[in-house]
C-alpha cells in the first residue's frame, strides 16, 4: 500500500506540470499514428506513380509526393514507426547490457570494476554517430542491426550511472544484513540493489529515446541507416533537400516530426526526472 501510495503521488506530480503533460499527449499521439499506420495511411509508402512526381499539397496527397511519386503523408505515416520502433528497441537493449554491466563493476569492484570501466571508457571516447556509422558499415543497417548498433554505442552511460548507485547502495544496512544471512550476490543485487536503484535509470531512458530517434534520422540522412524504400525521416530529409524548390513540404515535414517528437521526449524525461526527486514532491 506504502508503494502504491508512491507511486500515485509521482504521476500526480508529473501530470501536475503542464508542460509534461501536453508533451506526454503528443507522444502518445505519435504512438497511436505508428501503430494505426496500416488503417490511417492513405496510400501504400512505397507505391511509386511516375505521372505524378513532385507534386504539392492537394486534395488527393495533402503533403504532397516525393521524386518518385509516392504520398508523403503516407512515408511519414510509416517512417514514425520506424522510428519509435529503433528508438525504443535501442534504448531497451542499452538498458539491460548496461545496467547489467554496471551492476557487476559496482558490486564486486577489484579487477572486474576495473574492467568494465576501461571498455566503456573507450566506448564514450568515441561520439556516438561516429560508433554508430563504423558498426553500421561492418553489419549493415535495417531495423533490427540499427537498434541493436544504437544500443550498444549508447550502453555505457547506463553502466556508469548503475554503477554509482550501486557504489552507495550497497553500504547500506540492509544490503549487510542481507549478506549476514547467507543471501547470495545475484539474490542482493536483482531482488534488493535494482529495485532501490531503478528510478535515474528510468529518468535516462525517456530521454535517451529522443536521442536515439535522433541519430537514426542522422544515419538515415547520411545513407547508412534505412535502406529504400523503407520510409524513414531522416532519409526522407535527405531526398527531399534535393527539390527543395520544387517542393518544400517533401524535406521540411519529416525534419518538423523529428524536432517534434524529440524535444516532446525530452521534455517528458524531465518531467519524469522531477517527479522522481523526492525534494521536488515534498518528501524531504
Amino acid at each position: 500500500m506504502k508503494n502504491n501510495g508512491r507511486w500515485k503521488k509521482i504521476v500526480k506530480t508529473l501530470f501536475a506540470r503542464k508542460v509534461a503533460m501536453v508533451s506526454a499527449v503528443v507522444v502518445v499521439l505519435f504512438i497511436a499514428v505508428a501503430i494505426l499506420a496500416p488503417v490511417i495511411s492513405p496510400y501504400d509508402p512505397n507505391y511509386a506513380d511516375f505521372a505524378s512526381f513532385l507534386q504539392g499539397p492537394g486534395s488527393a496527397h495533402l503533403l504532397g509526393t516525393d521524386n518518385y511519386g509516392r504520398d508523403v503523408l503516407s512515408r511519414i505515416i510509416y517512417g514514425t514507426r520506424v522510428s519509435l520502433i529503433i528508438g525504443v528497441f535501442a534504448v531497451m537493449i542499452a538498458c539491460i547490457i548496461g545496467t547489467f554491466f554496471g551492476m557487476i563493476a559496482g558490486y564486486f569492484g577489484g579487477i572486474v570494476d576495473d574492467v568494465i570501466n576501461r571498455i566503456m571508457e573507450a566506448i564514450r571516447a568515441i561520439p556516438q554517430i561516429i560508433l554508430a556509422m563504423a558498426l553500421t558499415a561492418v553489419f549493415g543497417s535495417g531495423i533490427r542491426n540499427l537498434a541493436i548498433i544504437l544500443g550498444i554505442s549508447s550502453m555505457a552511460g547506463y553502466v556508469r550511472m548503475m554503477r554509482g548507485q550501486v557504489l552507495t547502495i550497497k553500504q547500506a544496512d540492509y544490503i549487510m544484513a542481507g549478506k549476514l544471512q547467507g543471501n547470495k550476490n545475484f539474490r542482493l543485487m536483482f531482488k534488493h540493489i535494482l529495485p532501490n536503484s531503478i528510478s535515474p535509470i528510468i529518468v535516462m531512458m525517456t530521454q535517451q529515446v529522443g536521442q536515439t530517434i535522433l541519430a537514426e534520422a542522422g544515419l538515415s540522412f547520411l545513407g547508412l541507416g534505412i535502406s529504400a524504400p523503407t520510409a524513414s525521416w531522416g532519409s526522407m530529409v535527405s531526398e527531399g533537400r534535393l527539390f527543395l524548390l520544387q517542393n518544400p513540404v517533401f524535406a521540411l515535414t519529416p525534419g518538423v516530426c523529428v524536432a517534434v517528437l524529440v524535444i516532446c521526449l525530452n521534455m517528458f524525461g524531465d518531467g519524469v526526472r522531477d517527479a522522481l526527486d523526492p525534494r521536488l514532491r515534498g518528501e524531504v
